[in-house]
């Protein structure tokens, strides 16, 4: 969970100024209760993330958007092969399922969140009531949706239960009281699993046709996709703008700025990040075939033998001179007082050839192929890395 510091609440429709250069304004996504779209305006350009959305032309109206230059449109859900109709129409659809069975109860299959809009107009067309569980009530009360909800069993004969039960084993138990359907409003492909299963394509996800409305309308310089493996910009490339992205030079904001001067002073010297990320990459690489039981006869051997301690030392390089630990904070304190640092700790201010950084030993025990060490006791290995880690703790 995110921690209640950093939550502020915005309402939707208004533009709220984030420090100084940045400004983002909320807008409705005709998706689930409470879902936006983030408009945001700054040094950067013009971005709209739309997150999950229903597209309608009725946000074409949205003032916010309206002659708006996008430079970034990022969008989820493209697939050009998963045809959707409109809300209105899925529910005729579910309306004209239920009058075929006029003798049979209905369940309605739901997330804990949306197609309550489905849910009040079937109560609408029939004239019943829609039984849920109390703490779904609760929810539909907040919403300040239409008083159709109850919890009264027998007071309608329609029900919404969570989409997890409609299974064909609750479909049996269901159908030896009073016949009954299930209807599951999605507009992704399911698995039927009994014949009194009915999928409804009613959808909280824009159609593909409805994307294509809305990039035409819009016409961004770019179309990103939200969803990892999701192609947008070329199903969309001939709605897209061909203004260039406006985008004037960045500035750094002042309170980057201050953190950035300090660096800039450090003459002839490089970050400790980048000093650890050269380290790392003069690591030697490619299989060791050594067997790791030779480091089991003289355990006191192994010098400078990298181990990762995550309670002890982050980072770290132990030594058997005097089992020194420099951590990764205590090596920028040094650098940015200027200060020489310890012996144990220059290993990480030049960049050394390979042979100054042995391979630790849980690299070495990895890296050797398995028929070799099948051949040893995995306890003589277990018993070298207590003896480690007994050494980090006298330290």
């Amino acid at each position: 969970q995110v921690p209640m510091c950093w939550i502020r609440p915005l309402e939707v429709g208004q533009s709220h100024v984030l420090g100084e250069e940045v400004t983002v304004t909320l807008l409705d996504s005709n998706h689930c209760p409470g879902s936006v779209m983030f408009l945001f305006e700054g040094v950067f350009g013009t971005i709209l993330y739309t997150g999950d959305f229903r597209y309608t032309s009725t946000m074409q109206g949205e003032p916010a958007l309206r002659g708006r230059h996008i430079d970034r449109l990022y969008l989820a859900h493209c697939h050009p092969h998963r045809p959707l109709p409109s809300r209105q129409h899925a529910t005729r659809q579910a309306a004209h399922l239920i009058r075929t069975h006029p003798r049979h109860q209905v369940v309605i299959g739901v997330y804990s969140l949306g197609k309550e809009t489905l849910l009040v107009d079937l109560a609408v067309e029939f004239s019943t009531w829609v039984v849920v569980s109390p703490w779904r009530l609760e929810q539909m009360r907040l919403l300040e949706l239409p008083d159709v909800f109850t919890t009264e069993e027998g007071a309608g004969w329609i029900r919404a239960v969570d989409v997890a039960e409609i299974r064909s084993d609750t479909l049996v138990s269901w159908n030896m009281l009073h016949p009954t359907i299930a209807i599951l409003p999605t507009g992704r492909p399911v698995k039927v699993t009994h014949p009194n299963i009915h999928p409804i394509p009613y959808s909280d996800h824009s159609s593909f046709l409805e994307l294509c409305e809305f990039v035409k309308w819009l016409k961004p310089c770019s179309v990103i996709p939200i969803v990892k493996g999701d192609i947008c910009q070329a199903y969309f490339q001939k709605y897209l703008s061909s203004a260039p992205h406006a985008f004037p030079d960045l500035k750094i904001p002042k309170p980057v700025q201050e953190s950035v001067q300090p660096q800039s002073r450090r003459k002839g010297q490089e970050p400790v990040r980048l000093l650890k990320r050269a380290a790392w990459h003069s690591v030697p690489r490619g299989v060791v075939y050594e067997s790791p039981d030779k480091y089991t006869e003289k355990s006191e051997e192994l010098v400078g033998v990298k181990v990762l301690q995550q309670n002890y030392c982050k980072s770290a390089l132990y030594s058997k001179e005097g089992s020194t630990c420099h951590t990764a904070k205590e090596e920028g304190k040094e650098e940015l007082s200027g200060e020489q640092p310890g012996a144990a700790s220059t290993v990480h201010q030049a960049l050394l050839p390979d042979e100054h950084f042995p391979s630790g030993l849980a690299e070495q025990y990895l890296l050797t192929p398995l028929k070799v060490l099948k051949q040893y006791s995995s306890q003589e290995f277990d018993k070298l890395v207590e003896d480690v880690f007994r050494r980090g703790k006298a330290s």
